[in-house]
């Protein structure tokens, strides 16, 4: 999947449009929910080197919160990174040039949209 396939999927998927907080850094895209504004998604391109890449040039990634359980053994996966500027015990950032699966990005994208939407707590009345 590449940029443009996953704000692609993000608008069908989510009916969400990204916004472009940073002057600095204007092709950097924010996903977030309307109810909450919390990010579940941002896109960015930065230098290969960010990542652990021996390789000059640039990549374009999209950071995604996670289940912290599964952090540690998702990063082992092709395409998969520590959190590049986010929290990396919270935040993956993966690849958008073909190396990571479809469906995984996908299933994260998912799962980040659900960590970060509105919870409703729910007090229980003792009887």
């Amino acid at each position: 999947m590449n940029k443009t396939e996953l704000q692609k999927y993000i608008a069908e998927a989510y009916s969400t449009v990204p916004d472009f907080p940073w002057e600095s850094t204007p092709d950097a895209a924010v996903y977030r929910h309307e109810n909450n504004r919390k990010w579940f998604a941002l896109v960015m391109t930065i230098p290969k080197a960010r990542l652990g890449i021996r390789s000059n040039g640039m990549i374009d990634i999209v950071n995604l919160k996670c289940d912290p359980l599964l952090v540690g053994s998702l990063r082992s996966e092709p395409g998969i990174f520590p959190a590049y500027h986010m929290n990396k015990d919270k935040w993956l950032s993966v690849a958008l040039d073909g190396s990571a699966d479809d469906e995984q990005i996908k299933m994260l994208l998912d799962m980040s949209f659900e960590l970060t939407a509105v919870t409703i707590q729910r007090r229980h009345k003792e009887k």
